[in-house]
Formats: structure tokens, C-alpha cells, sequence
């Protein structure tokens, strides 16, 4: 169960970037440094959207943070740790969904109900990040596919060079993992993008379910011996 967890995660995390830079004028809620670009682009361009841009990166930051210092507190099971994680995660993609849904489609880039329903995302990804780096760091990423994919390159030129046997079993196995990461972040922004040209802002419906899952997973990897 807990080797499903970080696919699950990128699926989600393709997803919900994808659906929250098409329905929120263009902010990465997941990918949140992206935004410096689109923030650039808004302000040569003179287009709206700035306010959620701006703050998107301190968003995540706080919410890493306080994260991490409140649960060293509250949380020392490694485990309960993670299942708490995952549990606020999916509040805050809860809490998107009903304002997306409620206060959708946004008409003003930078209104308090797209900014709101915007940060809301941003913290559920930090969240997902964080669970990453605390809990799963031996996984892929799960919000960024860059740096994954520079490996998967750097691993595949080195097992087309002739890498010893005893040293290709592993670099295998990671390419394996990265490449499923990889697949399942695509697959995510893929049915977001198609979610959102059939069902638009109801696309925000299925983050929830996919954290709900998550937990599960989470509770399930605890039970089993």
C-alpha cells in the first residue's frame, strides 16, 4: 500500500496544477515558482492575475513550515505523523472544491474568491511536498517531473554506455519508479485538462477523492504486518 502512495500523489499533483492553472488564471498551485514566469508575463503584459502569483510562494513556505514545527510537536509516530498530513491535505482540497464550485467559474483574476480558492490549492500542495520530503524521500517527486526526468536521461545514457551488472539492477529499479512518476503525473494533467473542458469547474470535485484514497492507503500501510 505504501509503494502506491507516492503514484497516487503525482497523479494528484499533475491534476490539480493543471486544473488550477486553467481555471485560475494561470497560477501553478503546485509547481508554485512557476508562477515567477507568469507573474513576469502578467506585468509586461499588463494582464491581470498578479495577486495570487505573489503570493503563492510565501503561502507555501508558511505552510511547510508550520507545518513541520506542528507536527514534531504533536506527531512523533512517524506514521501518525504521515496519516496527518495527508488527513489536512485533504481538508484544504475539500475546502478548494466547495469554493471553486460555489464561487466559479472567476470572473475577476484577482478577486478574493479565485485568490482564496488559489491559496487553498497552494496549501494542499505544500502539504503533498512536504509529505514527500518527510515521509516518502525515497520516491520521485511528486509536483515536479524536471528534475526526475534530468535522471531518467542521465540513467538510461549510462545503461546504453555498459553499466556493470551489479550496479544496473539498482538504476533500474529507480528508472522504473521515476518513469511510473513521471506516467502518472502526465496521466493527471492530461484528465484535468479534459475534466475541465467537460465538466469546467466541477473538475475540482476529484482532488478530493484522490486525497480521500490517499489517507486510506495511509491508514491501510499502517494495519498491514
Amino acid at each position: 500500500m505504501r509503494r502506491a502512495l507516492p503514484f497516487l500523489l503525482s497523479f494528484t499533483g499533475g491534476y490539480v496544477d493543471t486544473a488550477g492553472f486553467l481555471a485560475l488564471g494561470g497560477l501553478f498551485t503546485a509547481h508554485v515558482t512557476g508562477n515567477f514566469v507568469t507573474l513576469g508575463a502578467a506585468l509586461i503584459s499588463g494582464t491581470s492575475g498578479i495577486i495570487a502569483k505573489l503570493l503563492a510562494l510565501p503561502v507555501f513556505c508558511l505552510t511547510i513550515f508550520l507545518l513541520r514545527y506542528v507536527t514534531r510537536l504533536t506527531a512523533t509516530v512517524e506514521d501518525r505523523s504521515l496519516r496527518l498530513m495527508l488527513i489536512l491535505k485533504l481538508l484544504f482540497l475539500i475546502a478548494a472544491a466547495v469554493m471553486a464550485i460555489r464561487l466559479g467559474p472567476f470572473a475577476d483574476p484577482d478577486g478574493l474568491p479565485l485568490v482564496t480558492t488559489g491559496m487553498l490549492l497552494v496549501v494542499a500542495m505544500a502539504i503533498q511536498n512536504a509529505v514527500h520530503r518527510i515521509h516518502l524521500a525515497s520516491a520521485p517527486p511528486t509536483t515536479l517531473m524536471t528534475g526526475t526526468t534530468t535522471q531518467m536521461m542521465i540513467d538510461l545514457a549510462d545503461l546504453a554506455q555498459g553499466t556493470p551488472i551489479d550496479a544496473a539492477a539498482p538504476v533500474k529499479t529507480r528508472l522504473s519508479k521515476m518513469a511510473l512518476a513521471v506516467a502518472s503525473f502526465a496521466l493527471g494533467c492530461g484528465l484535468a485538462a479534459l475534466a475541465y473542458v467537460l465538466v469546467g469547474i466541477w473538475c475540482f470535485a476529484l482532488p478530493p477523492l484522490l486525497a480521500l484514497v490517499s489517507v486510506t492507503l495511509a491508514f491501510q500501510s499502517q494495519q498491514t504486518p
